[in-house]
Protein backbone atom coordinates (compact mmCIF):
# COMPACT_ATOMS: atom_id res chain seq x y z
CA UNK A 1 0.00 0.00 0.00
CA UNK A 2 2.77 2.43 0.83
CA UNK A 3 5.85 2.76 -1.34
CA UNK A 4 8.70 5.23 -1.04
CA UNK A 5 10.02 6.97 2.02
CA UNK A 6 7.68 7.78 4.85
CA UNK A 7 8.63 5.82 7.93
CA UNK A 8 7.64 7.00 11.37
CA UNK A 9 9.95 9.32 13.20
CA UNK A 10 11.89 7.75 16.06
CA UNK A 11 11.86 11.10 17.89
CA UNK A 12 9.65 11.92 20.82
CA UNK A 13 6.19 13.18 19.92
CA UNK A 14 5.62 16.92 19.94
CA UNK A 15 2.23 18.31 20.88
CA UNK A 16 0.78 21.59 19.62
CA UNK A 17 0.91 23.72 16.51
CA UNK A 18 -1.28 24.18 13.46
CA UNK A 19 -1.25 21.61 10.65
CA UNK A 20 -1.55 23.70 7.48
CA UNK A 21 -3.34 21.94 4.63
CA UNK A 22 -3.86 23.40 1.14
CA UNK A 23 -6.69 22.48 -1.24
CA UNK A 24 -7.79 23.33 -4.74
CA UNK A 25 -11.47 22.90 -3.88
CA UNK A 26 -14.07 22.54 -1.19
CA UNK A 27 -14.60 19.26 0.72
CA UNK A 28 -17.45 17.53 -1.09
CA UNK A 29 -19.25 16.84 2.19
CA UNK A 30 -18.79 17.48 5.89
CA UNK A 31 -21.76 15.48 7.11
CA UNK A 32 -20.22 11.97 7.39
CA UNK A 33 -23.55 10.35 6.48
CA UNK A 34 -23.13 11.45 2.88
CA UNK A 35 -20.01 9.45 2.20
CA UNK A 36 -17.40 11.31 0.22
CA UNK A 37 -14.38 11.34 -2.02
CA UNK A 38 -11.26 9.58 -0.78
CA UNK A 39 -9.53 12.77 0.40
CA UNK A 40 -12.55 13.76 2.51
CA UNK A 41 -12.05 10.56 4.53
CA UNK A 42 -9.14 12.40 6.17
CA UNK A 43 -11.47 15.17 7.32
CA UNK A 44 -13.96 12.60 8.65
CA UNK A 45 -11.14 10.86 10.52
CA UNK A 46 -10.61 14.06 12.54
CA UNK A 47 -14.22 15.00 13.37
CA UNK A 48 -16.07 11.67 13.31
CA UNK A 49 -15.64 8.03 14.32
CA UNK A 50 -16.96 4.64 13.23
CA UNK A 51 -17.52 1.28 14.88
CA UNK A 52 -14.59 -0.13 12.90
CA UNK A 53 -11.56 1.63 11.46
CA UNK A 54 -7.84 1.18 10.71
CA UNK A 55 -4.64 1.91 12.56
CA UNK A 56 -2.40 4.52 10.97
CA UNK A 57 0.63 2.61 9.71
CA UNK A 58 3.09 2.38 6.84
CA UNK A 59 2.95 -1.41 7.07
CA UNK A 60 0.26 -2.52 4.57
CA UNK A 61 -0.74 -5.53 6.66
CA UNK A 62 -1.39 -3.30 9.66
CA UNK A 63 -2.90 -0.38 7.75
CA UNK A 64 -5.61 -2.50 6.12
CA UNK A 65 -6.49 -4.70 9.08
CA UNK A 66 -9.91 -3.83 10.51
CA UNK A 67 -9.79 -2.91 14.20
CA UNK A 68 -12.22 -1.59 16.77
CA UNK A 69 -12.77 2.17 16.91
CA UNK A 70 -16.03 2.99 18.71
CA UNK A 71 -16.36 -0.76 19.15
CA UNK A 72 -14.07 -2.30 21.77
CA UNK A 73 -13.07 -4.98 19.28
CA UNK A 74 -14.01 -6.57 15.97
CA UNK A 75 -16.64 -9.15 16.94
CA UNK A 76 -17.03 -12.63 15.55
CA UNK A 77 -20.52 -13.07 14.10
CA UNK A 78 -22.98 -15.47 15.69
CA UNK A 79 -26.21 -17.04 14.41
CA UNK A 80 -24.40 -18.75 11.52
CA UNK A 81 -22.68 -15.51 10.56
CA UNK A 82 -25.83 -13.37 10.50
CA UNK A 83 -25.59 -11.44 13.78
CA UNK A 84 -22.91 -8.96 14.86
CA UNK A 85 -22.88 -7.70 18.44
CA UNK A 86 -20.72 -4.65 19.11
CA UNK A 87 -19.68 -3.55 22.59
CA UNK A 88 -19.01 0.19 22.62
CA UNK A 89 -16.08 1.90 24.30
CA UNK A 90 -16.95 3.75 27.50
CA UNK A 91 -16.43 7.50 27.93
CA UNK A 92 -16.80 8.44 24.26
CA UNK A 93 -18.32 11.93 24.36
CA UNK A 94 -20.16 14.36 22.08
CA UNK A 95 -19.38 18.08 22.34
CA UNK A 96 -23.10 18.75 22.60
CA UNK A 97 -24.39 22.35 22.86
CA UNK A 98 -25.61 21.69 26.39
CA UNK A 99 -22.26 20.24 27.42
CA UNK A 100 -20.34 16.97 26.95
CA UNK A 101 -22.64 13.96 26.64
CA UNK A 102 -21.86 10.24 26.29
CA UNK A 103 -22.13 8.64 22.87
CA UNK A 104 -24.47 5.64 23.23
CA UNK A 105 -25.76 2.79 21.09
CA UNK A 106 -28.89 4.78 20.15
CA UNK A 107 -26.61 7.34 18.46
CA UNK A 108 -25.05 4.58 16.38
CA UNK A 109 -28.48 3.27 15.44
CA UNK A 110 -29.58 6.80 14.50
CA UNK A 111 -26.48 7.28 12.36
CA UNK A 112 -27.11 4.16 10.31
CA UNK A 113 -30.77 5.12 9.80
CA UNK A 114 -29.70 8.62 8.72
CA UNK A 115 -27.88 7.08 5.74
CA UNK A 116 -31.25 6.52 4.07
CA UNK A 117 -32.06 10.22 3.74
CA UNK A 118 -32.92 10.52 0.02
CA UNK A 119 -31.57 14.08 -0.03
CA UNK A 120 -28.02 12.97 0.82
CA UNK A 121 -27.50 9.24 0.32
CA UNK A 122 -23.99 7.76 0.18
CA UNK A 123 -23.03 5.88 -2.97
CA UNK A 124 -22.40 2.83 -0.78
CA UNK A 125 -25.96 2.71 0.62
CA UNK A 126 -26.93 -0.30 -1.49
CA UNK A 127 -24.39 -2.48 0.32
CA UNK A 128 -26.13 -1.77 3.62
CA UNK A 129 -29.71 -2.06 2.30
CA UNK A 130 -28.76 -5.34 0.66
CA UNK A 131 -27.47 -6.80 3.91
CA UNK A 132 -29.12 -5.37 7.04
CA UNK A 133 -32.47 -6.98 7.77
CA UNK A 134 -35.34 -4.56 7.13
CA UNK A 135 -33.09 -1.68 6.15
CA UNK A 136 -34.22 -1.55 2.51
CA UNK A 137 -37.84 -1.25 3.65
CA UNK A 138 -36.89 1.51 6.10
CA UNK A 139 -35.19 3.40 3.26
CA UNK A 140 -38.23 2.92 1.00
CA UNK A 141 -40.34 4.62 3.64
CA UNK A 142 -37.77 7.40 4.04
CA UNK A 143 -38.09 8.19 0.32
CA UNK A 144 -41.65 9.42 0.93
CA UNK A 145 -40.67 11.84 3.70
CA UNK A 146 -40.86 15.59 3.10
CA UNK A 147 -37.28 16.95 2.77
CA UNK A 148 -37.44 19.20 5.82
CA UNK A 149 -35.53 18.83 9.08
CA UNK A 150 -38.66 18.28 11.25
CA UNK A 151 -40.07 15.60 8.92
CA UNK A 152 -36.72 13.84 8.65
CA UNK A 153 -36.26 13.88 12.42
CA UNK A 154 -39.76 12.54 13.02
CA UNK A 155 -39.29 9.63 10.60
CA UNK A 156 -35.89 8.63 12.00
CA UNK A 157 -36.91 8.87 15.65
CA UNK A 158 -40.32 7.18 15.28
CA UNK A 159 -39.40 4.29 12.97
CA UNK A 160 -37.09 1.37 13.57
CA UNK A 161 -35.04 -1.05 11.48
CA UNK A 162 -35.75 -4.70 12.40
CA UNK A 163 -32.10 -5.65 11.93
CA UNK A 164 -30.70 -2.96 14.27
CA UNK A 165 -31.22 -2.91 18.01
CA UNK A 166 -29.65 -1.35 21.09
CA UNK A 167 -30.35 -3.59 24.11
CA UNK A 168 -28.37 -1.18 26.32
CA UNK A 169 -26.34 2.00 25.97
CA UNK A 170 -23.09 0.13 25.35
CA UNK A 171 -24.35 -2.55 22.94
CA UNK A 172 -25.58 -2.44 19.37
CA UNK A 173 -26.72 -5.56 17.50
CA UNK A 174 -26.95 -5.78 13.71
CA UNK A 175 -28.67 -8.71 12.00
CA UNK A 176 -27.98 -9.50 8.35
CA UNK A 177 -30.12 -11.17 5.70
CA UNK A 178 -27.16 -13.21 4.48
CA UNK A 179 -23.62 -13.94 5.57
CA UNK A 180 -21.10 -11.30 4.55
CA UNK A 181 -17.49 -11.57 5.61
CA UNK A 182 -16.82 -8.06 4.30
CA UNK A 183 -19.56 -6.40 6.37
CA UNK A 184 -17.03 -5.46 9.04
CA UNK A 185 -15.03 -3.48 6.45
CA UNK A 186 -18.16 -1.64 5.30
CA UNK A 187 -18.60 -0.34 8.83
CA UNK A 188 -15.29 1.52 8.49
CA UNK A 189 -16.81 3.85 5.89
CA UNK A 190 -17.34 7.39 7.09
CA UNK A 191 -21.10 7.25 6.47
CA UNK A 192 -21.39 4.41 9.04
CA UNK A 193 -20.95 6.94 11.84
CA UNK A 194 -23.09 7.72 14.88
CA UNK A 195 -25.36 10.77 14.81
CA UNK A 196 -26.26 12.92 17.82
CA UNK A 197 -29.91 13.86 18.15
CA UNK A 198 -28.95 17.52 17.59
CA UNK A 199 -27.89 16.67 14.03
CA UNK A 200 -31.54 16.05 13.16
CA UNK A 201 -32.43 19.69 13.81
CA UNK A 202 -30.88 20.65 10.48
CA UNK A 203 -31.10 19.50 6.87
CA UNK A 204 -28.10 17.16 6.38
CA UNK A 205 -24.90 18.92 5.32
CA UNK A 206 -26.69 22.28 5.03
CA UNK A 207 -24.90 25.50 6.03
CA UNK A 208 -26.85 25.37 9.30
CA UNK A 209 -25.73 21.79 9.94
CA UNK A 210 -22.09 22.74 9.35
CA UNK A 211 -22.36 25.81 11.60
CA UNK A 212 -23.74 23.65 14.42
CA UNK A 213 -21.62 20.53 13.91
CA UNK A 214 -21.46 18.21 16.93
CA UNK A 215 -18.27 16.14 16.98
CA UNK A 216 -17.32 12.83 18.54
CA UNK A 217 -13.77 12.94 17.15
CA UNK A 218 -10.66 14.67 18.53
CA UNK A 219 -11.39 17.84 16.54
CA UNK A 220 -14.45 19.90 15.73
CA UNK A 221 -15.25 22.80 13.40
CA UNK A 222 -13.94 26.09 14.77
CA UNK A 223 -14.29 28.30 11.70
CA UNK A 224 -15.73 27.71 8.26
CA UNK A 225 -15.91 30.00 5.23
CA UNK A 226 -17.10 28.09 2.13
CA UNK A 227 -14.50 27.77 -0.63
CA UNK A 228 -11.98 29.65 1.51
CA UNK A 229 -11.15 28.23 4.93
CA UNK A 230 -12.03 25.34 7.23
CA UNK A 231 -10.39 25.42 10.65
CA UNK A 232 -10.60 22.45 12.99
CA UNK A 233 -9.93 22.96 16.69
CA UNK A 234 -9.65 20.52 19.57
CA UNK A 235 -12.90 18.95 20.68
CA UNK A 236 -13.01 19.66 24.44
CA UNK A 237 -15.26 16.63 25.00
CA UNK A 238 -12.81 14.15 23.47
CA UNK A 239 -10.56 12.12 25.75
CA UNK A 240 -7.59 10.12 24.59
CA UNK A 241 -8.41 7.08 26.74
CA UNK A 242 -11.54 6.45 24.67
CA UNK A 243 -9.72 6.58 21.33
CA UNK A 244 -7.00 4.00 20.55
CA UNK A 245 -6.43 5.21 16.99
CA UNK A 246 -6.00 9.00 17.18
CA UNK A 247 -3.36 10.77 19.27
CA UNK A 248 -4.38 14.31 18.19
CA UNK A 249 -0.93 15.85 18.58
CA UNK A 250 -1.60 19.13 16.73
CA UNK A 251 -3.81 21.80 18.29
CA UNK A 252 -5.51 22.87 15.07
CA UNK A 253 -5.94 21.76 11.47
CA UNK A 254 -6.36 24.57 8.97
CA UNK A 255 -7.53 23.85 5.41
CA UNK A 256 -7.09 26.73 2.96
CA UNK A 257 -9.05 26.28 -0.27
CA UNK A 258 -9.09 27.73 -3.79
CA UNK A 259 -5.40 27.34 -4.69
CA UNK A 260 -3.75 26.09 -7.87
CA UNK A 261 -1.80 22.82 -7.83
CA UNK A 262 1.51 24.51 -8.70
CA UNK A 263 1.09 27.03 -5.90
CA UNK A 264 0.33 24.24 -3.45
CA UNK A 265 3.50 22.35 -4.37
CA UNK A 266 5.61 25.49 -4.08
CA UNK A 267 4.33 26.17 -0.56
CA UNK A 268 4.89 22.56 0.49
CA UNK A 269 8.45 22.63 -0.77
CA UNK A 270 9.18 25.99 0.87
CA UNK A 271 7.67 24.89 4.19
CA UNK A 272 4.88 27.48 4.11
CA UNK A 273 2.31 24.66 4.19
CA UNK A 274 2.38 21.04 5.39
CA UNK A 275 0.10 18.70 3.45
CA UNK A 276 -1.97 18.85 0.24
CA UNK A 277 -5.67 18.05 0.56
CA UNK A 278 -6.70 17.07 -2.96
CA UNK A 279 -3.71 16.93 -5.31
CA UNK A 280 -0.95 14.48 -6.09
CA UNK A 281 2.58 15.51 -6.97
CA UNK A 282 2.47 16.73 -10.60
CA UNK A 283 4.10 14.31 -13.02
CA UNK A 284 6.37 17.07 -14.32
CA UNK A 285 8.35 17.18 -11.06
CA UNK A 286 7.71 13.67 -9.76
CA UNK A 287 10.70 12.05 -11.45
CA UNK A 288 13.02 14.76 -10.12
CA UNK A 289 11.85 14.30 -6.53
CA UNK A 290 12.09 10.51 -6.84
CA UNK A 291 15.60 10.68 -8.32
CA UNK A 292 16.71 12.97 -5.49
CA UNK A 293 15.40 10.48 -2.93
CA UNK A 294 13.34 13.24 -1.35
CA UNK A 295 12.16 11.83 1.99
CA UNK A 296 9.05 14.01 1.89
CA UNK A 297 7.73 12.13 -1.16
CA UNK A 298 5.53 9.08 -0.52
CA UNK A 299 3.48 7.00 -2.97
CA UNK A 300 0.31 5.39 -1.63
CA UNK A 301 -2.27 3.01 -3.08
CA UNK A 302 -6.01 2.89 -2.49
CA UNK A 303 -6.30 -0.38 -4.40
CA UNK A 304 -7.16 1.49 -7.58
CA UNK A 305 -6.44 0.23 -11.08
CA UNK A 306 -6.58 1.55 -14.63
CA UNK A 307 -7.74 -0.67 -17.46
CA UNK A 308 -9.34 -0.78 -20.90
CA UNK A 309 -12.98 -1.83 -20.94
CA UNK A 310 -14.17 -3.71 -24.03
CA UNK A 311 -17.59 -3.13 -25.60
CA UNK A 312 -18.69 -6.67 -26.47
CA UNK A 313 -22.12 -5.35 -27.52
CA UNK A 314 -20.63 -3.41 -30.41
CA UNK A 315 -21.47 -4.80 -33.85
CA UNK A 316 -18.58 -2.95 -35.46
CA UNK A 317 -16.28 -5.18 -37.52
CA UNK A 318 -19.08 -7.76 -37.68
CA UNK A 319 -19.13 -8.00 -33.90
CA UNK A 320 -15.42 -8.79 -33.65
CA UNK A 321 -15.18 -7.95 -29.95
CA UNK A 322 -17.64 -10.72 -29.12
CA UNK A 323 -14.89 -13.14 -30.18
CA UNK A 324 -12.67 -14.21 -27.29
CA UNK A 325 -9.66 -14.46 -29.60
CA UNK A 326 -9.94 -10.77 -30.52
CA UNK A 327 -10.19 -9.77 -26.88
CA UNK A 328 -7.18 -11.95 -26.10
CA UNK A 329 -5.28 -10.20 -28.90
CA UNK A 330 -5.92 -6.88 -27.15
CA UNK A 331 -4.38 -8.33 -23.97
CA UNK A 332 -1.17 -9.16 -25.78
CA UNK A 333 -1.07 -5.94 -27.80
CA UNK A 334 -0.70 -3.42 -24.99
CA UNK A 335 2.72 -2.36 -23.70
CA UNK A 336 1.94 -1.91 -19.99
CA UNK A 337 5.52 -1.04 -19.10
CA UNK A 338 5.29 2.01 -21.39
CA UNK A 339 2.18 3.18 -19.55
CA UNK A 340 3.99 2.77 -16.22
CA UNK A 341 6.69 5.10 -17.50
CA UNK A 342 4.08 7.50 -18.83
CA UNK A 343 2.61 7.78 -15.34
CA UNK A 344 5.96 8.51 -13.71
CA UNK A 345 7.70 5.15 -13.41
CA UNK A 346 7.73 2.41 -10.83
CA UNK A 347 7.48 4.87 -7.94
CA UNK A 348 3.82 5.47 -8.75
CA UNK A 349 2.67 2.58 -10.94
CA UNK A 350 3.14 -1.11 -11.70
CA UNK A 351 1.69 -3.39 -14.39
CA UNK A 352 -1.42 -5.29 -13.32
CA UNK A 353 -2.99 -8.39 -14.85
CA UNK A 354 -6.24 -8.88 -12.94
CA UNK A 355 -9.31 -6.96 -11.84
CA UNK A 356 -8.32 -6.47 -8.17
CA UNK A 357 -5.89 -3.78 -7.12
CA UNK A 358 -2.92 -4.02 -4.77
CA UNK A 359 -3.91 -4.52 -1.14
CA UNK A 360 -7.33 -6.11 -1.68
CA UNK A 361 -8.10 -9.62 -0.49
CA UNK A 362 -8.07 -11.51 -3.77
CA UNK A 363 -5.23 -9.62 -5.43
CA UNK A 364 -2.44 -12.03 -6.33
CA UNK A 365 0.33 -12.39 -8.85
CA UNK A 366 -0.88 -14.12 -12.01
CA UNK A 367 -0.91 -13.36 -15.74
CA UNK A 368 -2.99 -15.33 -18.23
CA UNK A 369 -1.50 -13.34 -21.12
CA UNK A 370 2.21 -13.03 -20.24
CA UNK A 371 4.89 -11.09 -22.07
CA UNK A 372 8.46 -10.15 -21.27
CA UNK A 373 8.51 -7.31 -18.72
CA UNK A 374 4.82 -6.66 -19.50
CA UNK A 375 5.80 -5.02 -22.80
CA UNK A 376 3.22 -6.95 -24.80
CA UNK A 377 3.59 -9.59 -27.50
CA UNK A 378 2.55 -8.08 -30.89
CA UNK A 379 3.20 -11.29 -32.81
CA UNK A 380 0.96 -13.31 -30.51
CA UNK A 381 -1.73 -10.64 -30.90
CA UNK A 382 -1.45 -10.76 -34.71
CA UNK A 383 -1.74 -14.55 -34.70
CA UNK A 384 -4.93 -14.42 -32.61
CA UNK A 385 -6.44 -11.78 -34.90
CA UNK A 386 -5.65 -13.88 -37.94
CA UNK A 387 -7.20 -16.93 -36.30
CA UNK A 388 -10.34 -14.86 -35.65
CA UNK A 389 -10.54 -13.83 -39.33
CA UNK A 390 -8.64 -10.54 -39.26
CA UNK A 391 -5.26 -11.29 -40.88
CA UNK A 392 -4.92 -7.64 -41.94
CA UNK A 393 -5.66 -6.24 -38.52
CA UNK A 394 -8.67 -4.37 -37.21
CA UNK A 395 -9.81 -0.78 -36.59
CA UNK A 396 -11.40 0.18 -33.28
CA UNK A 397 -12.95 3.36 -31.89
CA UNK A 398 -11.48 4.59 -28.60
CA UNK A 399 -12.60 7.73 -26.77
CA UNK A 400 -10.45 9.14 -23.98
CA UNK A 401 -10.59 11.96 -21.48
CA UNK A 402 -8.68 14.97 -22.79
CA UNK A 403 -7.09 15.87 -19.45
CA UNK A 404 -3.85 15.32 -17.60
CA UNK A 405 -2.19 11.91 -18.08
CA UNK A 406 -5.17 10.51 -19.98
CA UNK A 407 -4.00 12.20 -23.20
CA UNK A 408 -0.53 10.69 -23.09
CA UNK A 409 -1.92 7.31 -21.98
CA UNK A 410 -4.26 7.20 -24.98
CA UNK A 411 -1.35 7.94 -27.31
CA UNK A 412 0.74 5.19 -25.69
CA UNK A 413 -2.11 2.67 -26.05
CA UNK A 414 -2.57 3.68 -29.67
CA UNK A 415 1.14 3.23 -30.45
CA UNK A 416 1.41 -0.18 -28.80
CA UNK A 417 -1.80 -1.45 -30.45
CA UNK A 418 -0.46 -0.37 -33.83
CA UNK A 419 2.44 -2.82 -33.46
CA UNK A 420 -0.11 -5.63 -33.51
CA UNK A 421 -2.03 -4.32 -36.52
CA UNK A 422 -4.79 -2.77 -34.43
CA UNK A 423 -5.62 0.77 -35.54
CA UNK A 424 -7.28 3.02 -33.00
CA UNK A 425 -9.45 5.95 -34.00
CA UNK A 426 -9.10 8.28 -31.02
CA UNK A 427 -11.85 10.66 -29.87
CA UNK A 428 -11.01 13.23 -27.20
CA UNK A 429 -13.89 13.80 -24.75
CA UNK A 430 -14.21 16.25 -21.87
CA UNK A 431 -13.98 14.73 -18.41
CA UNK A 432 -17.53 15.89 -17.66
CA UNK A 433 -18.97 14.03 -20.66
CA UNK A 434 -16.76 10.95 -20.73
CA UNK A 435 -18.78 8.63 -18.52
CA UNK A 436 -22.23 10.24 -18.67
CA UNK A 437 -22.47 10.74 -22.44
CA UNK A 438 -20.21 7.97 -23.70
CA UNK A 439 -19.46 5.00 -21.52
CA UNK A 440 -22.64 4.67 -19.46
CA UNK A 441 -25.01 5.55 -22.29
CA UNK A 442 -26.77 2.32 -23.31
CA UNK A 443 -27.50 3.77 -26.73
CA UNK A 444 -23.83 4.52 -27.38
CA UNK A 445 -22.81 1.10 -26.12
CA UNK A 446 -25.24 -0.77 -28.39
CA UNK A 447 -24.68 1.51 -31.38
CA UNK A 448 -20.93 0.97 -31.27
CA UNK A 449 -20.12 4.64 -30.69
CA UNK A 450 -17.05 3.23 -28.95
CA UNK A 451 -15.30 -0.15 -29.00
CA UNK A 452 -12.75 0.14 -26.22
CA UNK A 453 -12.13 2.83 -23.63
CA UNK A 454 -9.56 3.53 -20.89
CA UNK A 455 -11.19 3.70 -17.45
CA UNK A 456 -10.25 3.40 -13.79
CA UNK A 457 -11.73 2.04 -10.59
CA UNK A 458 -11.14 2.59 -6.89
CA UNK A 459 -12.75 0.20 -4.40
CA UNK A 460 -15.19 1.69 -1.91
CA UNK A 461 -13.11 0.61 1.08
CA UNK A 462 -9.83 -1.21 1.69
CA UNK A 463 -8.81 -4.75 2.62
CA UNK A 464 -11.89 -6.92 2.14
CA UNK A 465 -13.27 -4.76 -0.65
CA UNK A 466 -13.31 -7.12 -3.66
CA UNK A 467 -17.13 -7.09 -3.68
CA UNK A 468 -17.05 -3.34 -4.45
CA UNK A 469 -14.92 -4.07 -7.52
CA UNK A 470 -16.67 -7.18 -8.81
CA UNK A 471 -20.38 -6.49 -8.34
CA UNK A 472 -20.64 -3.06 -10.02
CA UNK A 473 -18.44 -3.98 -12.98
CA UNK A 474 -18.60 -7.71 -13.61
CA UNK A 475 -21.97 -8.97 -12.43
CA UNK A 476 -25.19 -8.88 -14.49
CA UNK A 477 -28.53 -9.98 -13.07
CA UNK A 478 -30.65 -9.04 -16.07
CA UNK A 479 -30.69 -5.32 -15.27
CA UNK A 480 -28.06 -3.11 -16.86
CA UNK A 481 -25.59 -1.79 -14.28
CA UNK A 482 -24.07 1.62 -14.86
CA UNK A 483 -20.43 0.51 -14.76
CA UNK A 484 -20.85 -2.99 -16.17
CA UNK A 485 -20.77 -1.28 -19.52
CA UNK A 486 -21.40 -4.29 -21.78
CA UNK A 487 -23.43 -6.43 -19.33
CA UNK A 488 -20.58 -8.88 -18.77
CA UNK A 489 -21.69 -12.00 -16.91
CA UNK A 490 -20.15 -15.34 -15.97
CA UNK A 491 -22.31 -17.64 -13.80
CA UNK A 492 -19.26 -19.45 -12.45
CA UNK A 493 -17.64 -16.18 -11.36
CA UNK A 494 -20.91 -15.14 -9.71
CA UNK A 495 -21.11 -18.45 -7.86
CA UNK A 496 -17.56 -18.24 -6.49
CA UNK A 497 -18.06 -14.54 -5.65
CA UNK A 498 -21.08 -15.47 -3.56
CA UNK A 499 -18.93 -17.97 -1.69
CA UNK A 500 -16.26 -15.30 -1.17
CA UNK A 501 -18.84 -12.87 0.22
CA UNK A 502 -20.13 -15.51 2.62
CA UNK A 503 -16.63 -16.51 3.79
CA UNK A 504 -15.80 -15.35 7.31
CA UNK A 505 -12.01 -15.65 7.41
CA UNK A 506 -9.57 -13.42 5.47
CA UNK A 507 -7.67 -16.46 4.21
CA UNK A 508 -10.71 -18.15 2.68
CA UNK A 509 -12.01 -14.83 1.35
CA UNK A 510 -8.72 -14.08 -0.41
CA UNK A 511 -8.54 -17.58 -1.93
CA UNK A 512 -12.06 -17.39 -3.38
CA UNK A 513 -11.72 -13.86 -4.77
CA UNK A 514 -8.45 -14.93 -6.42
CA UNK A 515 -10.42 -17.63 -8.22
CA UNK A 516 -12.98 -15.04 -9.33
CA UNK A 517 -10.18 -12.88 -10.72
CA UNK A 518 -8.84 -15.70 -12.87
CA UNK A 519 -12.30 -16.74 -14.08
CA UNK A 520 -13.07 -13.19 -15.20
CA UNK A 521 -9.71 -12.70 -16.91
CA UNK A 522 -10.23 -15.98 -18.76
CA UNK A 523 -13.09 -14.19 -20.53
CA UNK A 524 -10.91 -11.10 -21.14
CA UNK A 525 -13.71 -8.49 -20.78
CA UNK A 526 -11.12 -5.85 -19.86
CA UNK A 527 -7.41 -5.23 -20.40
CA UNK A 528 -5.83 -4.45 -17.01
CA UNK A 529 -3.12 -1.80 -17.41
CA UNK A 530 -1.60 -0.50 -14.19
CA UNK A 531 -2.14 -0.32 -10.46
CA UNK A 532 -1.37 3.30 -9.78
CA UNK A 533 -0.26 4.89 -6.54
CA UNK A 534 -0.91 8.42 -5.35
CA UNK A 535 2.32 10.44 -5.03
CA UNK A 536 1.94 12.70 -2.00
CA UNK A 537 4.27 15.37 -0.66
CA UNK A 538 4.61 16.99 2.75
CA UNK A 539 6.69 19.68 4.39
CA UNK A 540 9.83 19.05 6.38
CA UNK A 541 7.92 19.93 9.57
CA UNK A 542 5.58 16.93 9.35
CA UNK A 543 6.74 14.01 11.48
CA UNK A 544 5.29 10.58 12.28
CA UNK A 545 3.77 10.40 8.80
CA UNK A 546 1.73 7.20 9.11
CA UNK A 547 -0.80 6.24 6.45
CA UNK A 548 -4.54 6.26 7.06
CA UNK A 549 -5.69 3.63 4.56
CA UNK A 550 -9.10 5.07 3.66
CA UNK A 551 -7.67 8.56 3.19
CA UNK A 552 -4.60 7.60 1.14
CA UNK A 553 -2.65 10.22 3.09
CA UNK A 554 -0.71 10.61 6.29
CA UNK A 555 -3.11 10.52 9.22
CA UNK A 556 -3.77 14.11 10.28
CA UNK A 557 -4.73 12.90 13.75
CA UNK A 558 -1.35 11.23 14.35
CA UNK A 559 1.27 13.48 12.76
CA UNK A 560 3.16 16.02 14.82
CA UNK A 561 5.08 19.13 13.82
CA UNK A 562 8.67 20.25 14.31
CA UNK A 563 9.13 23.81 13.13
Amino acid sequence: MIFGIGAASAQEAVKGGVLRILATGEPDHIDPMAGAMVNTNNLARAISRQLISYEASNDPEVAMRAVGDLAVEVPQPTDNGLTYTFKLRPNVMWNAPSGPRAMVAADMERGIKKMCNPQLQPATLSYFTGLISGFAEFCDGFAKVEPTAPAIKKYIEENSVPGISAPDDQTIVIKLKERAGDFIYMLSLQNAAPAPVEALDFVPDSPEYRANYVSVGPYTIGEYTPDTLLRLVRNPAWNAESDPLRKAYVDEIEITMGLQADAIMQQLQSGDADIAYDINVPTAILSTLAAQGDEKLTALSAGNTNFITINTQSNNNNGALKDLRVRQALQYAVDKSAIVQQWGGSTVAEPVHGIFGVGLLGHHKFDLYPSTDSKGDPEKAKALLAEAGFPDGITLKMPYRNKDLEVATAATIQASMARAGIKLELTPVTAADYYSKYLTSEANIKDGTWDIAPVGWTPDWVGGAARSVFQPQFMFDGTHQKYNYADYNNPKANEVAAQAINATTPEETAKLWAQVDEIVMGDAPVVPLIANKNPRYRSEAVKNYQTYALGVEGDWTNVWLER
